[in-house]
């Protein structure tokens, strides 16, 4: 059982080291993108209609495929259900993140708490999963917990969760925010997508 371990260690740490170096040289994504100042169809109408102001790389990429960008865009909106407050969905954003080794993801939403109020030495802290603040360690223990467990929680960890304020609505708002980061990390390490956001240091 130890060696099992020490492998997936191993495998999981040469991930790591990919996925936070990728793209470094060539600068260009893997797969299809749009460019909404010439291209035509469904997808640039997209980037020139609801994502004006986001024309963003992973949206250019997900462009590709019309039907699947609007469905996600539907789906992350819909998964903040308003239980959670905006700097608890980012910090589940940020845990996830950082399992699953996503530099662009990681990037992206160090820049959106940054504008919640959230320091750099704050992002870093939750991508390292520690608070100051009890409850919110609470929190960044029951996402965390989540997360490697594939949501096997313990009864302690939920019962922790739940007495620092949270309740069942919560649960189920981190278990969507961490299936919207699931499609966007996986999507960016298939297409090595090129970071458009300050690049944060690894953890």
């Amino acid at each position: 059982m130890l060696r099992v371990w020490e492998n997936l260690f191993a495998t999981e740490t040469a991930i790591h080291t990919q996925c936070f170096s990728y793209n470094k040289e060539a600068l260009m994504p893997r797969l299809t993108h749009i460019d909404p100042a010439t291209d035509t169809g469904a997808g640039a109408d997209l980037l020139n209609g609801p994502l004006k102001e986001k024309q963003i790389n992973i949206f250019k990429g997900l462009a590709a495929h019309p039907p699947v960008l609007e469905a996600f865009i539907a789906w992350a909106g819909g998964a903040k259900g308003g239980t959670l407050t905006p700097v608890e969905g980012e910090v589940v954003q940020l845990l996830a993140a950082e399992k699953f080794h996503c530099g662009y993801c990681s990037a992206a939403h160090s820049k959106v708490a940054s504008g919640l109020g959230l320091s750099e030495d704050d992002c870093m802290n939750i991508r390292r999963r520690t608070s100051d603040d009890p409850k919110m360690q609470a929190f960044i223990n029951f996402t965390a917990e989540t997360l490697d467990t594939y949501g096997s929680v313990s009864d302690d960890t939920l019962a922790a969760f739940m007495d620092a304020g949270y309740n069942t609505e919560a649960a189920i708002e981190v278990t969507a925010g961490i299936s919207v980061l699931t499609f966007t990390s996986f999507y960016n390490h298939i297409n090595e997508t090129v970071v458009d956001f300050p690049e944060v240091a690894t953890v």
